[in-house]
């Protein structure tokens, strides 16, 4: 949290507009100076990242994004930022930082206005249509998402906490902007779950709340905003789910969900969304076998997400189509694909990278690296990379600690590295005493059958053992 001398006032210095006095350009964000207090730029940089990690959340702020927020060049954070500022200064709204809604800055708010003739996005409009929008059902809709569904009864699925289900609610004749929100808080409380716990026993918890989702986008919507936000949260939601499908090797019931989700991409006309849909078809068809339909998602992903501005999705995305040539064995592309994704991280960090891929760091570049190294037959280069993935791994994402260390451990035991191998082996088979993935336990079956001919000799032996057990145990 922010440093007490720091502390501003309580009265907000009052949002800034889209612009100047004529709409154009940028206006200093007061408001947002006023909350940096007597710290300098970079002092309250290192405040932000602070209470990032508090969190769970990954930013690379430093003074130069401050000052782009202090000069209003930023008019609105990204996802991640916005939550480590509420998580700064609990109780006030982005609009009390000097924020603009995020539907004015995408160009949303500007197409219409509410039926009380109020610009669509304005916090007058938004506080009244709450009031007059929120039938009973959305009291029932918000326990669903946020107990019953997402929340206690997801945790209870992964951590063995007893929590009864909220009773199923009844399909609402309208929804607002709580219903909009309940939706936005189920992907990413269920994202933060799989970070922690990976997929098993969250993924059958979490279709109930995709199921109310789909059933929102059927209720009556009175401002457009709503209408997309629901879309929106809608397919995220798909995808969420789809992942947590994917994860606990449920190939067939993913396929569908990211289906779903590019069907409502495509319906909306929401290119962000259609792009994620597409890499997470690419990274399925990977896993699943089907290398050249892995390859043709990626490329269809990075023609849809051209226009959105984030050099980190696109590095992503070029390590999807990266992941399809090491299937094909087509080397050259591959090379190619892992080149360009690198030279695109290395353009950092932006405002438009998408909420979802706060797990996109350089850890996960190297794990994506090695997966695909191993794919190619390279193991030495393959482990040189997931060793690195584990060290950078930041501990919030421990699923994906434990998928690299079992990465590792797989490639040393292809490397000809038995004793290595079954130490990194048993890492992570402390890291999955926390952690359900049907996919990283098939990791370690493999590593397990390739050591088999190295059992009589430790510490192989210990690993081989610890590992039948955990098997027959039902771990």
């Amino acid at each position: 949290m922010v440093s007490s001398h720091a502390s501003p006032s309580p009265g907000p210095a009052g949002p800034v507009g889209p612009g100047g006095p004529d709409g154009k350009g940028s206006r200093p964000n007061a408001a947002f100076r006023q909350l940096r207090g007597a710290l300098s730029p970079a002092e309250f940089a290192a405040a932000v990242r602070r209470a990032a990690r508090e969190i769970g959340e990954q930013v690379s702020c430093d003074a130069r994004y401050i000052g782009r927020v202090e000069s209003g060049e930023i008019r609105c954070p990204n996802y991640a930022y916005e939550r480590v500022f509420r998580h700064m200064f609990p109780g006030r709204e982005p609009e009390d930082m000097g924020f603009v809604p995020r539907e004015v800055v995408r160009g949303r708010g500007a197409r219409g206005r509410d039926p009380d003739g109020r610009p669509t996005g304005s916090r007058t409009a938004n506080r009244t249509a709450n009031r007059t929008e929120q039938p009973r059902e959305s009291d029932v809709l918000r326990r669903a998402f946020m107990t019953g569904g997402t929340v206690a009864a997801v945790a209870a699925a992964s951590l063995g906490a007893a929590v009864p289900a909220a009773p199923a609610p009844r399909g609402p004749r309208r929804a607002g902007e709580a219903e909009a929100a309940a939706v936005e808080q189920a992907v990413r409380r269920i994202r933060l779950l799989d970070d922690r716990h990976g997929g098993d026993g969250l993924y059958r918890r979490s279709t109930r709340p995709l199921r109310i989702a789909y059933e929102l986008l059927d209720a009556d919507t009175r401002r457009r905003s709503v209408a997309e936000r629901l879309q929106s949260g809608a397919g995220e939601l798909a995808l969420s789910v789809g992942w947590l499908a994917h994860d606990s090797g449920r190939f067939a019931d993913a396929r569908s969900h990211y289906a779903e989700a590019l069907a409502t991409a495509r319906v909306a006309g929401d290119a962000a969304l259609e792009a994620h849909a597409f890499c997470n078809a690419a990274f399925l068809a990977r896993d699943a076998g089907r290398p050249r339909e892995a390859v043709r998602a990626a490329q269809a992903a990075q023609g849809a997400a051209k226009g959105l501005a984030s050099p980190r999705l696109m590095s992503l995305l070029a390590l999807r189509e990266a992941g399809g040539w090491a299937g094909l064995g087509d080397r050259a592309a591959c090379e190619a694909a892992l080149l360009r994704a690198r030279t695109l991280f290395g353009r950092g960090p932006g405002d438009a990278d998408p909420e979802w891929m706060s797990f996109f760091g350089e850890a996960e570049l190297e794990g994506l690296e090695a997966q695909c190294r191993s794919a190619l037959g390279d193991w030495a280069r393959a482990a040189e990379h997931a060793r690195r993935a584990v060290a950078l791994q930041d501990p919030h994402f421990a699923r994906n600690t434990a998928l690299f260390t079992a990465q590792l451990a797989g490639d040393l035991a292809r490397g000809g590295a038995p004793d290595e191998a079954a130490a990194a082996g048993e890492r992570a088979l402390d890291l999955l005493a926390e952690v359900r993935s049907t996919r990283i336990r098939t990791m370690l079956a493999a590593t397990a059958r390739l050591l088999g001919r190295h059992g009589g000799e430790q510490p192989v032996a210990g690993f081989l053992e610890r590992h039948a057990a955990e098997r027959k145990a039902g771990g």
